[in-house]
């Protein structure tokens, strides 16, 4: 059974640091895989208004026959939502969908800096915690300009920053700056949408522990303290993903796949927006 640690947040509450992702999940798969996944053992889902899964992400929650506290549960608002009356609708949209009546964590999907709404969604998100129906709230794709304006013009940071993150664009001043602020900080395309899989180091690593070069990235991503959900449409590889607490990766293997580095995404720049 996978048993995921959990970290803690700002706001007191904590959070499984594996989760399962249903970014491109198909709505006729994501109920099944869900409740898969959480009778494998993951406690932590997430979604977004943008996935188009968040009605089947919640038949899976209920399939799984777990109590709702023993879930957490992430979605997030998108860009065509922002603003302060918008954001509140969104999310009222959102929990429907889930069949939920408050979620764990809700996300700024993308700053959109031209749109120069992002302040008025955080104060929105701010509202939804102070009313019970958020435990936490954060942001995703933020550079540190637009965390730095969120604190300045509001007095408050996210709980979370989720951002693309892998081995060639492993984000180091930015997990550096969540760190020193207090924030956790999420990784989306951890496996570079597979494109890590075929590295000849992570396989050398792999041999060692006799694991997946796929179990090595995440069991990398784990070590640095970031909270990590792979995505797959494979129950089986998503049980696979979750078998990583048997081991720990060395100082010898991290230095490795520092090597990896490219500054290489697989995502768009969200500064360019």
């Amino acid at each position: 059974m996978i048993s995921a640690p959990r970290l803690s947040l700002r706001d007191g509450s904590t959070i499984p640091q594996l989760g399962i992702g249903t970014y491109k999940v198909p709505a006729d798969l994501t109920a099944g895989l869900v409740e898969g996944a959480l009778a494998a053992g993951y406690r932590h889902v997430d979604t977004a208004a943008l996935y188009g899964n968040e009605t089947e992400v919640g038949e899976g929650l209920r399939a799984s026959g777990l109590d709702r506290d023993e879930v957490f549960v992430t979605t997030k608002v998108w860009n065509d939502d922002q603003g302060f009356d918008e954001t509140l609708r969104a999310f009222d949209e959102s929990a429907a969908r889930l069949g939920l009546d408050r979620v764990d964590l809700y996300l700024i999907h993308w700053p959109i800096p031209s749109a120069d709404r992002y302040v008025e969604t955080w104060k929105a998100l701010v509202r939804l915690q102070q009313e019970g129906r958020a435990i936490s709230i954060g942001v995703s794709n933020f550079a540190i300009p637009h965390l730095e304006r969120l604190r300045d013009e509001t007095g408050l940071l996210p709980s979370v920053n989720q951002v693309e993150l892998h081995p060639r664009f492993p984000q180091n001043e930015l997990v550096d700056w969540d760190a020193e602020n207090g924030i956790v900080t999420e990784s989306w395309a951890p496996l570079a949408r597979g494109g890590l899989l075929d590295e000849p180091v992570l396989a050398r690593i792999a041999a060692r522990y006799g694991k997946t070069p796929a179990q090595v990235v995440v069991r990398w991503h784990l070590d640095r303290g970031l909270v990590v959900f792979p995505k797959s449409v494979s129950l089986g590889r998503i049980r696979e993903n979750g078998e990583v607490f048997d081991f720990t990766l060395d100082a010898d293997d991290h230095a490795a796949i520092a090597t990896l580095e490219t500054g290489e995404r697989t995502g768009r720049d969200p500064s360019l927006d």
